[in-house]
């Protein structure tokens, strides 16, 4: 298996070049798909593009992996519950529960609490993958985290706390730990079949836990007004994005990997600006130039004393 680490292939701090920017390219995709979002609003129900991206996603693939899958079918079978598990965490439980919070909570409390994904993830990788939890990382996670508050709260800290506490804050908690979760269980397990055939499976069981929902609740066909859009949330978003975030996990690890979700508002804004012409304010340079200060520290190698871990 490549390693990525070939002369002349790390970044600057010494870490492989490839799976960072996979990492990073992973990161810009989905936050693509958070425009798309936007711009599906009033044209399919929320639970059909959810559904449709999957199926979707899972038929793409399914000639290229077919093969491979009756080869595998003895090792897949051993961890069929593990790859179930999986698709449960990636690609259901994040999103939905996400979908379900925005319903009872405010925006700055979904931003503040996805904030969270990579200080979560720290701490479950030392405890579930033993990934080393060193100063830099939480030092990172932190300075991110104050960035994205204040670009959440767009400049004004006192919106933070007029919000209220609700019900869908609580779901946020669920979203952001099945989240940081699902990477370091991907890392943890490491099941022997490629990288393609994982996120297949994956796919399926999420296109099974999701089809009674999808059944019972209200349907948009496909148009030729929806379609772009929902082939945009099938393609880059749940083939391309996974696989290559899948990779950039199991070089990095689960942890470090985390750190790019803290560029995810920031890519948001930028690619708002760019092709929904919003306008950049103050606040969007301050807290993004923090998000990016905490991820270019918690990306650091491990150079000192660690905090727990081996």
């Amino acid at each position: 298996m490549a390693k990525f680490q070939k002369q002349g292939s790390e970044a600057g701090n010494g870490l492989p070049m490839v799976p960072v920017m996979l990492a990073l390219a992973t990161v810009v995709i989905w936050s693509g798909n958070t425009i798309v979002s936007k711009a599906a609003i009033d044209v399919i129900h929320p639970a059909s593009i959810a559904f449709y991206r999957w199926v979707i996603a899972f038929l793409v693939l399914m000639p290229f992996v077919l093969r491979s899958a009756w080869n595998e079918r003895e090792v897949t079978l051993r961890y069929a519950p593990k790859l179930a598990f999986l698709g449960l965490m990636g690609m259901v439980a994040y999103q939905s529960l996400a979908y379900e919070a925005a319903k009872t909570t405010t925006a700055v409390n979904m931003g503040v609490l996805i904030g969270l994904i990579p200080l979560v993830s720290a701490f479950l990788a030392a405890l579930i993958a033993n990934e080393r939890l060193t100063t830099a990382r939480i030092l990172g996670g932190i300075v991110s985290f104050v960035g994205l508050l204040y670009l959440t709260a767009r400049g004004d800290m006192a919106t933070l706390t007029s919000g209220g506490v609700h019900v869908g804050d609580g779901l946020m908690l669920v979203a952001v730990f099945s989240s940081a979760l699902y990477g370091v269980l991907l890392k943890r397990w490491r099941i022997p079949i490629s990288t393609w055939l994982q996120l297949w499976w994956q796919i399926g069981a999420a296109v099974m836990i999701l089809l009674p929902f999808w059944m019972m609740s209200e349907k948009s066909p496909l148009t030729a007004v929806n379609l772009p859009l929902v082939l945009y949330a099938a393609l880059p978003t749940s083939l391309l994005g996974p696989f290559m975030w899948m990779i950039a996990v199991r070089e990095l690890g689960a942890a470090r990997s985390s750190m790019f979700f803290n560029l995810f508002p920031v890519l948001v804004a930028v690619l708002a600006m760019i092709l929904l012409g919003e306008r950049l304010e103050s606040f969007h340079y301050i807290g993004g130039g923090f998000a990016l200060a905490g991820v270019l520290i918690g990306l650091r190698q491990p150079t000192g004393r660690l905090v727990a871990g081996t």
